[in-house]
């Protein structure tokens, strides 16, 4: 299994990381189907994103080595209404020389401790179909396919279906 480098450190986002988080972001909404976002994102609206987040009490967490961002996590609400108050969804991703170190699986973790601790009962993930390797990656840490929907992200003149990947951060917990 591949380690994360010793000296990483884990925090909390701020508005200085709108640049380095756009920087890895925008390319894989620009270039991929991994996420069905049509246009890149201003480091303005990341850093808004940021601030929205945190201040709702949700994680937006960097992954930083040697003082440059090597990835980043966040999570939000899954659906807007009270009645989704505990489900949240979640964003992870590695800038291109961190994928397969170790980064996603120290980041996920994070954002399910940051979840559980805020009482939140389940994090979702939304998956392109094609996506084999995030996939992978989610079934690896525990994720379990909730559901399937069949050609409901468009992009590059093409439908592509959407996973919905969950976790019970409660199951096998104490229940208050």
């Amino acid at each position: 299994m591949p380690r994360v480098a010793q000296d990483v450190v884990l925090r909390d986002a701020g508005p200085a990381d709108a640049g380095p988080v756009a920087a890895i972001w925008n390319p894989i909404v620009r270039d991929t189907v991994i996420t069905f976002w049509p246009s890149p994102r201003s480091e303005a609206d990341i850093a808004a994103m940021i601030a929205e987040r945190q201040a709702a009490g949700q994680a937006f967490l960097v992954a930083e080595v040697q003082g440059r961002v090597a990835g980043f996590a966040s999570y939000a609400q899954f659906r807007a209404g009270a009645g989704y108050a505990h489900s949240m969804e979640h964003t992870i991703h590695a800038a291109p020389e961190a994928r397969g170190r170790g980064f996603g699986r120290l980041l996920l973790r994070a954002i399910e401790d940051h979840a559980r601790d805020r009482h939140h009962r389940l994090l979702i993930g939304a998956i392109t179909g094609s996506n084999a390797a995030s996939l992978r990656f989610h079934s690896a840490m525990g994720y379990a396919e909730w559901g399937r929907i069949p050609a409901a992200g468009w992009k590059f003149g093409e439908f592509h279906d959407l996973l919905l990947m969950g976790k019970d951060l409660k199951k096998g917990q104490p229940q208050p």
